[in-house]
């Protein structure tokens, strides 16, 4: 019989499940990694971007993080093209509510930072908690990739309960 060769998302996968076994570290995950994430990437809007005047009216439409953004999203792209899709509208939702946010109470605003502080610091507290249910430390105090590797990993189970291909 044919061995099949893993993919490298699915080692990736495959090792940060490693630390991820105990159903209450899982439960906190599916809440604290997407807020994590909402958080760091409204921070990352807040810092102020150069305006470009080549890009008229668009401009607004270009700050840090759009350049984290497409990073991340190339980097998922180059593991599974599908979660990289799926990760950019969830992305986009995320966006949508970072924009309101701004709207609100201004970029780069005192209120607005806090709101992600805030958000990032409890979600944190939630992962430390999460694996100190677990017994085992974080994937990525050994390797930074896995706080990129977090939000696909939650990805990859909606994917096999509905039947997508990753």
């Amino acid at each position: 019989m044919e061995k099949i060769e893993k993919r490298p998302v699915d080692i990736l996968f495959d090792k940060y499940a490693e630390s991820h076994q105990n159903h209450t570290n899982e439960v906190i995950h599916w809440i604290c990694v997407p807020l994590i994430v909402f958080s760091l990437l409204g921070l990352v809007w807040q810092i102020p971007f150069p305006h470009l005047d080549f890009l008229g009216q668009y401009n607004t439409f270009l700050n840090w993080a759009s350049f984290v953004i497409a990073f991340s999203v190339y980097y998922y792209f180059t593991l599974s093209p599908v979660l990289a899709w799926l990760m950019a509208g969830i992305v986009g939702i995320m966006s949508y509510f970072i924009v309101k946010i701004e709207l609100l109470y201004g970029l780069g605003s005192l209120t607005s930072c806090l709101i992600y502080v805030a958000i990032f610091v409890l979600a944190w507290i939630g992962q430390f908690i999460g694996h100190k249910i677990e017994g085992r430390k974080p994937s990525f105090l050994d390797d930074v990739k896995f706080l990129l590797i977090g939000p696909i990993w939650l990805l990859h189970f909606i994917c096999k309960k509905i039947g997508l291909r990753y």
